[in-house]
């Protein structure tokens, strides 16, 4: 495994020492792991929106009926789910 070096506040730090029951190191593999996953997306999917598009008419979604607070609602759902299913296998 491969070491980073990482530079905090010198008050941030002294609130992470008092903290000797928390493992540091994992919290920011987690933390970099979902910023990845983030901009990366699920492992293997990449497509424009125009492919998007295309796969969700194909599917017999119409893209332009769904309301943009019910999108972003699944689309949260989506991604607590994807996490959890990522977690999971790492975890294994």
């Amino acid at each position: 495994m491969a070491n980073v070096t990482l530079s905090v506040p010198e008050e941030l730090y002294k609130r992470m020492k008092k903290r000797s029951d928390v493992r540091w190191s994992e919290v920011a593999r987690r933390a970099i792991a979902e910023q990845l996953e983030r901009l990366e997306g699920p492992a293997g999917f990449r497509a424009s929106s125009a492919e998007l598009r295309e796969m969700l008419a194909n599917a017999g979604v119409k893209v332009e009926k769904v309301s943009m607070k019910k999108a972003v609602g699944q689309s949260g759902k989506m991604r607590r789910l994807e996490w959890k299913r990522v977690s999971s296998i790492r975890a294994n």
